[in-house]
């Protein structure tokens, strides 16, 4: 068994990254000082590839919501993303989140992020 293990973990390992699907597990906590007030996990699937120089992802699945005091409960959520390299040095990216889209009875929650990272 041992060996097979080995082989096995060796051949993952060697393999060429792929885009493609992947499994992302998330987990954001919220703190004031050190008071615990709730925290978010994502269990998303997602898809990842390229066009040229842009990389692109798009994910989604159910997100746990504990709360400090209140029983948990899930949604479900997603994010879209990319990123582009403008330069050698320089890369942009942005990405839209989304929560609640399936549940009329919930409003939905959208968030974005842009920004830029440039490599010394």
């Amino acid at each position: 068994m041992k060996k097979l293990a080995l082989a096995l973990a060796a051949s993952l390992a060697s393999a060429p990254v792929i885009a493609g699907p992947y499994i992302n597990v998330e987990t954001n906590a919220a703190y004031t000082g050190s008071d615990y007030e709730s925290r978010a996990t994502d269990l998303h699937v997602g898809i990842e590839d390229s066009l040229g120089s842009f990389d692109w992802y798009a994910q989604g699945g159910k997100t746990i919501n504990a709360a400090d005091g209140v029983d948990s409960d899930s949604n479900f959520s997603g994010k879209v993303g990319g990123s582009v390299a403008a330069t050698d040095k320089l890369g942009i990216y942005g990405e839209v989140s989304f929560a609640n889209v399936f549940d009329e009875d919930i409003a939905n929650i959208w968030g974005t992020q842009l920004g830029a990272k440039y490599a010394f």
